[in-house]
């Protein structure tokens, strides 16, 4: 099923048959959207950091009303068992050594005023994280480094859309091994812990059932939107999550053919993931130099620094650019086009 190019009234930086990406005020793109068309919304917002980021972040003290003006919007666009999952980093209180509660405060606000439910906390740890804050951990050696990311997984209603038994897990050894000969390693009965261990307990249903501790190391480096950045000189969006983490949710959350959206896109990991998933999605960034780069994920390797260029001055001055079902570097240069 192709993305309906009508779905906005304004035109997209750039766009493929499954979706588009569009530089603007997401709040006032997401009026654009019909009611109750989305799927899934999985995005990062900017965190509320004590030190200012390029990318912009609010106060912690101003940063839940200012979230909630988006978590208000998506609601409304939102499919009756559609989802809206948000990757929210822990920061410290301004000057001492003791956490911020603004990721919690914004968990509690959108299911205490604004309608949603908790369908289930998951938790990000990022292995390569560097060890931060640098003053109560490296210097003063007074905490441990924050590596573990909040994701709160909202939903309309208490029934959202999910199947688990798409984002199964590789088996333990141990575990292999049990299926190999079940018999030889438990008996069915009742634990203590109220359990009961049945038979069916040794079937093979192809893979473990995840947990809400997702790990996933963030060290993207040569990828195809890197490679792009490097090539033209343009700077790489500093705060980007690794793709596994968008391809668990999509999986989970959606079926191909479901529209996705990401409403502080970055470098558009989310709408690429979507994309490879085959599902629709859709894009919004306020950085125009960010949404031109981050077309570089839907292209080909191997494109030379002209082609590069080409596509992202194109999408900065303003054209609407079609990426194309089939991105071989023999079809460049790309075509700017109206869109729909």
């Amino acid at each position: 099923m192709k993305f309906n190019k009508e779905i906005l009234k304004t035109n997209p930086a750039y766009f493929t048959d499954l979706g588009a990406a569009y530089a603007g005020d997401s709040l006032k793109l997401l009026n654009e959207i019909p009611d109750g068309s989305v799927q899934l919304v999985m995005t990062s917002p900017p965190f509320s950091l004590q030190r200012k980021k390029e990318y912009g972040n609010k106060e912690q003290w101003e940063y839940v009303d200012w979230l909630s003006q988006f978590g208000k919007q998506v609601r409304n666009k939102l499919k009756d068992d559609g989802s809206f999952v948000i990757d929210l980093g822990g920061a410290y209180r301004k000057g001492i050594p003791a956490r911020s509660l603004y990721n919690f405060r914004v968990l509690i606000n959108f299911c205490d005023n604004l309608g949603y439910f908790l369908a289930e906390d998951f938790y990000w740890f990022n292995p390569s994280k560097l060890p931060s804050p640098i003053e109560w951990v490296n210097k003063r050696k007074l905490r441990a480094k924050d590596s573990i990311n909040t994701i709160w997984w909202f939903s309309k209603t208490e029934w959202p859309k999910a199947d688990v038994s798409n984002v199964l897990t590789e088996y333990s050894e141990r575990m292999k091994t049990l299926l190999k000969n079940p018999d030889s390693f438990y008996k069915p009965k009742k634990r203590p812990s109220g359990h009961d261990i049945s038979k069916s307990f040794g079937k093979n249903n192809g893979g473990a059932i995840p947990s809400n501790l997702l790990q996933y190391a963030n060290s993207e480096s040569n990828s195809q939107y890197l490679t792009g950045c490097n090539v033209i000189g343009k700077k790489q969006h500093p705060a980007r999550f690794p793709s596994k983490l968008p391809e668990f949710f999509i999986k989970f959350l959606t079926e191909p053919g479901d529209i996705v959206l990401d409403i502080f896109a970055g470098s558009n990991t989310t709408g690429a993931t979507a994309e490879k998933e085959g599902r629709r999605w859709i894009s919004f960034e306020e950085n125009i130099e960010y949404v031109g780069t981050s077309s570089f994920r839907f292209i080909d390797k191997g494109l030379d620094e002209k082609a590069l260029r080409d596509l992202y001055e194109k999408i900065i001055s303003g054209q609407s650019v079609d990426i194309g079902e089939n991105r071989a570097q023999s079809q460049l240069p790309f075509q700017a086009k109206a869109f729909g």
